[in-house]
């Protein structure tokens, strides 16, 4: 591991208003950021990294590559499941239900540790494809189909009901509507665009960012402390390997299909990460039964922080060593 990458991004801004809203909402401090406002900076995020992705891929080329790039992530996202499923089946006592519930959040992606890791990789002076952003859209919703069909298969062996597919609000989820359409503006207008909104989009970035991460770290510190007793050590353990696994077969992915280093590094951080917003709400409709306390804690509170401070890095590591 490249430990100057690895120090530079746990003293990092973002990092460190991370670990203060997760130590403040640990110590019970009335400290909250209003959810209009966390709203708000999540929309400007989107919007941001989706803009962006798009005016690199108008400029890199709209050819054969971007569509491989799409596939790729696609199919990652419907094979992660079944595998983050058969570890929590083989490794804790929980319920099919349950399970393909936390293995939907594991073939998913978090948006934030994505945009955390550009941001790595921006100040670590790595390039990376802007088509990137097309494929961590393309990873919501194959990992949602796959866990629902995970939680159906045998029916309801476990004495649990089964769920049903939300179909609509997993494709006009406003997150995944807003990446998807930011891209697309981005990949229309260019360089020319981007010159346009450049105060917005470019200067305020980094300060967003670190509104938002200590919002995350709030909630995150919240779940943590309600649950700590739920969370036994298998699960736990889980939390803290599972990344670094998916991570590995997405770093071999994306060095198979020829992405250049920063293109792996990315490609290891969205296998990586787990979902926490797109999945959680269409989990809440399509498997009622499964328990958010299990699935949000494991993914905001011990998955998001680990990528943040030690994921990251490492997975830039890998793809170093990958390509």
């Amino acid at each position: 591991m490249d430990w100057g990458i690895a120090v530079q991004n746990l003293v990092s801004p973002p990092v460190l208003f991370f670990a203060l809203g997760l130590a403040a909402a640990m110590a019970k401090s009335d400290l909250a950021v209003p959810e209009a406002v966390a709203k708000a900076l999540s929309l400007y995020l989107m919007l941001a990294i989706g803009f962006k992705g798009g005016v690199a891929a108008a400029g890199h080329g709209f050819g054969f590559d971007i569509f491989l790039i799409i596939g790729a992530a696609a199919l990652l996202s419907f094979c992660l499941p079944p595998l983050a499923f058969a570890l929590l089946r083989l490794t804790t006592k929980l319920g099919r239900i349950d399970a393909a519930a936390i293995a939907a959040h594991y073939g998913s992606i978090s948006i934030v540790t994505f945009i955390a890791a550009t941001a790595a990789l921006d100040a670590a002076g790595i390039d990376y494809p802007g088509t990137m952003v097309a494929a961590a859209a393309a990873m919501e919703v194959p990992a949602i189909a796959c866990a629902l069909l995970l939680a159906r298969r045998g029916g309801s062996d476990d004495g649990e009901s089964r769920g049903h597919a939300p179909w609509r609000e997993v494709a006009l989820n406003g997150s995944v509507v807003l990446l998807i359409g930011a891209f697309i503006v981005g990949l229309s207008t260019g360089e020319t665009g981007y010159k346009d909104i450049a105060p917005f989009i470019s200067d305020p970035f980094k300060g967003v960012l670190c509104l938002f991460l200590l919002d995350m770290g709030l909630v995150a510190g919240r779940e943590l402390r309600q649950v700590r007793k739920t969370l036994t050590p298998a699960l736990l353990g889980f939390g803290l390997y599972m990344p670094p696994l998916g991570g590995i077969i997405g770093g071999l992915t994306g060095a198979a299909i020829g992405l250049n280093t920063g293109g792996i590094a990315l490609l290891c951080v969205l296998t990586a990460s787990a979902s926490y917003i797109a999945v959680p709400a269409a989990m809440r409709l399509a498997l009622p039964e499964a328990k958010p306390s299990l699935y949000l804690t494991l993914s905001l509170a011990v998955t998001f922080p680990f990528n943040l401070t030690v994921g990251i890095p490492l997975y830039i590591a890998i793809a170093n060593w990958l390509s």
